[in-house]
């Protein structure tokens, strides 16, 4: 076989001497940037895998669209998400119009019992393959594992995996100004602080089930022994916990109280932004114990317990980096950052202690952190960012990003040191990165096109609210949530429908031939690259689940904030992104691919997710799955 002019040696992959396949996910590295570090010698362990491909680092296609559920879940399953159902973190509910997770979902069947979840992910993963045959892996926090696959071997689940609350992350913030109001994904405590006696006050739980009332543990804060420093005491577990302005505390192990004969287990840690005059304290989200989650969070169900007796206590919520923390103005970047590295080291020593034991099988442990890194602090690669406008320069945070970067290389090096010559090594990423500096409002661009209308004596903005609320479906055909397209008000399957399905696909071709090339004029460029119907991206047995127009972005712009959440805002239908959530890679995926290296030669012309799935079943001697769309990337 020829490659690339140079001829390739024999399949390496195909004659069943590995045992050993190892996968690295460094979730969002974008191509650029690594190829820049590379040349300027400063990933030498990445350099070191791309030398034994022979060819370096390569790209690799990424999902449409080019968000991590979906791209994990393709790489896990060798399918396109028409086939294994995961188009958005978001998805609606047709027949309500209400917006739900899209990774998985609670059903109740009988009011008796307690909720199931259930994974929106469907498809065959290459570990239940390998299971089959026998063959046993290890994964570690892959997105859309919740609840845990059942498999040969281990797995601690990703992304998907809620806070105790249900959500992706309720954070607490405690202060004594009364006016304080509720920010993104976060509950606001009201405290009474004379700057010098105990304050008592609250920690919030989960619902309870029957009254939806927030069950509350009770808490004191306690000035000292520290003199920057609070003692926070509880029924928890340390009893008391000590924390100094600026810094975090360690765990506490909480329980609350839901019924007579049930408790619900998390742990918890605090961030303590101001000490005098008045305390403010911030309260992450309350994370299920590993030691005792409310659902199972992993396979076997005891591992997950089992693993915290190993290395400690961890985090489990799906996205455990903070980033509302910062989004909201509550925690400093400092702070974010500080939280990331606790959660980096939390993940290396899984992975440390994971792959010492490890012999044969399947090794997959993913990084989320330079994802969520990057999109919080992209703007510093960038001063006339609008997200700078008014805010005072952080020394040093320039280069933020290359140094997640470096973190990672370093754990490729740990990696490669453990690799013998029977393991194959991949690293890789799901997506890459690019700016987000401007927002489109897809809703308001479907109310100009006369496609959208909103209830009578409404206004766009403010009064049309989010969630969908403000729409008059009787004359609505048409509108955009999640951060990948917009849906049809179809007759027979929205609750309210007028769209009759004979007239369906003209009117998504209609959409999509008009929102391909729209111009932000302020910019004097394009902001949308194409809009394509859902049936010319997709194939397999979701389709009908995905958006009906799929909406690819230029680089540096995306859906707005408020489109995504269903909402309808006044003025330009083009709008400055102001947040501290200054990248991103929900946009066109030709323009997002990932990147991937291997520690043999590889096929790398049109590499892709889809292709992963049967290049490690390929490598340890399992036949493809008959729906894998992938083919293996062996030479």
């Amino acid at each position: 076989m020829t490659y690339h002019g140079r001829t390739a040696g024999p399949n390496l992959l195909k004659n069943h001497n590995l045992r050993k396949v190892v996968v690295i996910g460094l979730d969002g590295l974008e191509p650029s940037i690594v190829e820049a570090m590379l040349a300027a010698g400063e990933l030498p362990n990445l350099a070191r895998l791309g030398s034994a491909s022979g060819e370096g680092v390569a790209r690799i296609a990424t999902t449409s669209p080019a968000q991590t559920p979906v791209a994990w879940s393709t790489f896990a399953t060798g399918v396109n998400p028409g086939g294994h159902g995961v188009f958005d973190f978001l998805r609606r509910d047709p027949a309500r119009y209400t917006l739900d997770s899209g990774l998985n979902h609670y059903e109740q069947k009988n009011a008796l019992l307690p909720p199931k979840a259930v994974n929106q992910r469907r498809g065959t993963t290459v570990w239940d393959l390998l299971s089959a045959a026998g063959i046993p892996s290890t994964i570690l926090r892959c997105p859309c594992t919740y609840p845990p696959d059942r498999l040969r071997g281990t797995l601690l689940a990703g992304m998907g995996v809620p806070d105790l609350r249900g959500g992706f992350g309720t954070s607490t913030y405690y202060t004594t100004d009364p006016a304080a109001a509720p920010r993104e994904s976060e509950n606001v405590v009201a405290i009474v602080d004379d700057g010098r006696g105990p304050v008592a006050t609250h920690l919030i739980g989960p619902r309870n089930p029957r009254s939806r009332a927030d069950c509350h543990l009770e808490i004191q804060l306690v000035r000292g022994p520290e003199p920057d420093g609070l003692t926070i005491r509880s029924n928890g577990e340390p009893r008391e916990i000590q924390v100094r302005e600026g810094q975090w505390s360690g765990w506490l192990k909480v329980k609350f109280k839901v019924g007579p004969l049930q408790s619900v287990h998390g742990i918890v840690r605090f961030h303590l932004i101001q000490f005098q005059p008045t305390i403010i304290l911030y309260a992450s989200p309350v994370n299920f114990d590993p030691a005792a989650p409310l659902f199972p969070i992993s396979s076997p169900p005891e591992y997950a317990r089992q693993l915290a007796g190993e290395i400690g206590k961890f985090y489990t919520t799906g996205m455990v980096e903070d980033h509302n923390g910062l989004i909201n103005e509550r925690i400093s970047e400092e702070a974010f950052l500080a939280q990331c590295e606790d959660a980096w080291r939390e993940r290396r020593a899984m992975m440390e202690h994971e792959l010492a034991r490890f012999d044969s099988g399947l090794f997959y442990c993913l990084f989320d952190t330079p994802d969520r890194v990057q999109h919080m602090l992209w703007r510093f690669r960038e001063p006339e960012h609008p997200a700078n406008r008014g805010r005072p320069p952080v020394p040093g945070l320039e280069r933020g990003i290359q140094d997640h970067y470096r973190r990672g290389d370093e754990v490729v090096g740990q990696v490669l040191d453990h690799c013998d010559d029977r393991t194959l090594l991949i690293v890789l990423s799901d997506h890459g990165f690019s700016s987000f500096q401007r927002q489109f409002h897809l809703n308001s661009w479907l109310l100009e096109q006369g496609l959208l209308a909103l209830q009578p004596g409404l206004a766009p903005g403010h009064e049309a609210g989010d969630f969908l609320r403000g729409i008059d479906w009787s004359r609505t055909q048409a509108y955009a949530m999640g951060l990948s397209g917009l849906y049809l008000n179809l007759q027979g399957r929205e609750g309210k429908g007028i769209v009759r399905p004979d007239d369906a696909d003209a009117l998504k071709r209609t959409i999509a031939e008009k929102l391909t090339g729209v111009r932000d004029d302020d910019r004097g460029r394009v902001a949308v690259r194409s809009a394509l119907p859902r049936e010319q991206v997709y194939s397999g047995p979701f389709v009908a689940e995905a958006p009906d127009v799929i909406v690819n972005y230029a680089a540096g712009h995306r859906v707005s904030w408020s489109s995504s959440m269903g909402g309808v805002a006044a003025g330009s239908l083009h709008e400055d992104n102001t947040k501290k959530w200054s990248g991103d890679h929900c946009i066109d995926p030709a323009l997002a691919p990932g990147v991937l290296f291997m520690n043999r030669p590889f096929r790398r012309d049109s590499a892709r997710l889809a292709d992963l799935a049967p290049t490690i079943l390929d490598a340890l001697g399992v036949a493809r799955g008959p729906l894998m769309e992938g083919s293996s990337l062996g030479t």
